[in-house]
């Protein structure tokens, strides 16, 4: 009997376009998931510019919500996000059933079956509250050696693009320190916007280096072939969802944006 085709949903953390989109959907290139398993980009409705506040990090989980909301009821076997904030996850395991993968715990977690410390590689300083948060809640602060910063604003649509030069050296140097002075035994990159650096840098390194969003594709595909999801006991459906609100939130805040544009 011919298999079903798989559906994986992929949120993108932040309204774009197709040109800017597919410099996430590069991603795909990184991982040979095989046949059967088809990735969909979908970026969110609203949100905010960048991942560097409590105030951002609050409209970035609403805006996660409400693009994956739906994504069971449209096909979708398992949902991705696109995101080392994690942004979004626990609530859509809250009203989903199908698998949810994020990268920021996803690649700590695997960071430990490769090594006993890691490091985690980061553009700027503001995101260090991303992973604190995470690795509070997984109780792993004293697995991680390190977060280095190089100092650079992140663009979060154009990603890398012309800024190999500059930025492709200081990670590597970050990355080094990382290795001979905090004893990181594996290196996390900081940012899935960050993907268009992993194998220049792993190819100068001697310790893995983690591309958290190539992996969250690879954890789905897993999760699917072994018939395993989230735990309702640990992410409970609520009591009384408000399933429209939060689609009609959505609506008026991309109106809101489009009569800005």
């Amino acid at each position: 009997m011919e298999k079903t085709m798989r559906k994986v949903l992929v949120i993108v953390p932040f309204p774009m376009g197709d040109e800017d989109l597919a410099r996430r959907q590069a991603q795909m290139g990184a991982v040979d998931l095989g046949p059967g398993i088809e990735f969909h980009y979908r970026p969110v409705r609203v949100g905010p510019k960048n991942y560097s506040s409590q105030h951002d990090m609050a409209l970035a989980d609403f805006s996660i919500l409400d693009a994956g909301l739906d994504a069971q009821a449209q096909g979708f076997d398992a949902v991705c996000i696109d995101t080392m904030s994690d942004s979004g996850m626990a609530m859509l395991r809250s009203v989903l059933d199908i698998p949810v993968i994020a990268p920021g715990r996803h690649s700590m977690l695997v960071a430990q079956m490769l090594g006993e410390k890691f490091s985690i590689l980061m553009m700027w300083d503001r995101w260090k509250m991303l992973y604190t948060k995470t690795l509070g809640e997984l109780g792993m602060e004293h697995k991680c050696a390190s977060m280095r910063s190089i100092g650079v604003t992140p663009d979060n649509k154009a990603l890398l693009s012309g800024k190999e030069d500059q930025v492709f050296p200081l990670l590597l140097d970050a990355a080094r320190r990382c290795i001979d002075e905090d004893g990181a035994q594996v290196l996390i990159l900081g940012s899935t916007t960050m993907h268009e650096a992993h194998d220049w840098l792993a190819s100068r390194l001697d310790v893995p280096v983690i591309n958290p969003g190539p992996l969250t594709y690879k954890l789905a595909s897993v999760a699917l072939d072994l018939g395993l999801t989230h735990s309702k006991a640990t992410w409970p459906a609520p009591l009384a969802p408000k399933h429209d609100m939060i689609r009609a939130i959505g609506a008026a805040g991309a109106a809101f944006l489009e009569d800005r544009a």
